[in-house]
């Protein structure tokens, strides 16, 4: 396994490390219902995706 031979600058790692970004969600609108989902998935406030309908999709808070 490779080992460093001298100490990285400050400077250079944080140069290096200024590209750990995290990526935005991508979210597109639902055609039945116009609410924002994500692509590929179910419609988190209607349940529906490519034409049919899935009630278990449905996002239920705290459920009891």
């Amino acid at each position: 396994m490779a080992v460093p031979k001298r100490k990285m600058s400050r400077s250079n790692t944080r140069s290096r490390r200024a590209n750990w970004k995290a990526t935005p969600v991508a979210v597109s609108s639902c055609p039945v219902c116009n609410e924002l989902k994500q692509p590929h998935l179910a419609c988190p406030s209607c349940g529906s995706y490519n034409g049919r309908q899935y009630p278990d999709a449905v996002r239920a808070e705290h459920q009891a």
